[in-house]
């Protein structure tokens, strides 16, 4: 029931941005501007805050969340590559369904539901499991997003990604933590302040693009609503039990099946876009596993809690 009235105090956030955009105080270019902000300059604050408090998070478990997510990653990319066959003939659409089923939106609905529930913490937890998403998104992700494009140019990893705020901030936090360093009020404080922003601020970003979209056409058709189940259900369930048998650890296996189990990674239409690909059956998975998630969080958490 916590859980719940959580997702319902997220999802009222949400609905306030969605109004603020239809009264027009939330443009698409200040909706655009506002999640640059986030992405590069308040998340990565929330991450670093995370290991700044009165309490360190447990430096035994670095490497068992790392581990544990690039494992998941590994699994997901046979997810990905197998799955959309068995859901479709179409070929032109077993990459983005792929994307789907294998990428969650971590870094900008993870960490804030993250933080709901297991408390702030946890984003560091959150943070070492997403590294392994970071490098699959931009290596699996846009090998199956580009399918077979007509160029037959092979993508090239960009070494850049791994430099970017948020995991910078997550190798800055790891070091605070193996090595036990204590950080001053005076730089922990407005570090908090600022990271706390992204809670409110990414849900807003949301609502507000939501109202964006023409409702009729996003509610999809039969096979957006099973990717949808799978994205947000059969996946971050089986991965639960299975790591449970492998005797992961409960509160990192806890995490992971929380991150996994976010909607569609807001990445996927980005690279639709970028390498001409039909956005449509992007848009609708990413609109309508961001609305289910209200309702699916709180119930996938009670597989644990």
């Amino acid at each position: 029931m916590e859980n719940f009235s959580v997702m319902i105090t997220l999802f009222i956030i949400v609905i306030l941005g969605y109004m603020l955009a239809k009264l027009r105080y939330m443009s698409v270019d200040f909706c655009r501007q506002l999640s640059a902000i986030v992405v590069d300059v308040t998340c990565p604050l929330l991450i670093l805050s995370s290991v700044m408090g009165d309490t360190m998070p447990d430096r035994r478990l670095i490497l068992p969340l790392l581990g544990v997510g690039v494992l998941t990653y590994v699994i997901l990319t046979v997810v990905a590559y197998l799955v959309p066959r068995a859901l479709t003939q179409k070929a032109s659409d077993h990459g983005i369904i792929g994307f789907a089923l294998m990428f969650a939106n971590v870094g900008f609905i993870g960490y804030p539901i993250v933080a709901s529930i297991f408390g702030h913490a946890a984003v560091f937890y959150a943070a070492l499991l997403n590294m392994a998403n970071t490098f699959f998104i931009f290596t699996v992700g846009v090998d199956l997003i580009k399918g077979h494009d007509s160029s037959g140019q092979k993508h090239r990893f960009d070494f850049k990604v791994l430099f970017s705020p948020g995991l910078l901030a997550a190798y800055a936090a790891v070091v605070i933590v193996a090595l036990k360093l204590h950080v001053s009020p005076l730089i922990a404080r407005p570090v908090t302040m600022v990271g706390n922003i992204t809670v409110p601020a990414s849900l807003m970003v949301i609502g507000a693009t939501m109202a964006s979209l023409p409702l009729r056409d996003m509610l999809g058709n039969r096979l957006v609503y099973a990717v949808t189940a799978l994205r947000l259900g059969a996946v971050p369930i089986v991965l639960y039990f299975l790591f449970r048998l492998m005797g992961v650890n409960a509160l990192v296996n806890d995490i992971n099946t929380v991150v996994i189990a976010m909607p569609v990674a807001s990445f996927g239409t980005m690279f639709c876009m970028k390498y001409g690909r039909d956005v449509t059956l992007m848009t609708e998975l990413t609109f309508l596993s961001t609305v289910a998630s209200i309702f699916t969080i709180p119930l996938i958490t009670l597989i644990f809690h």
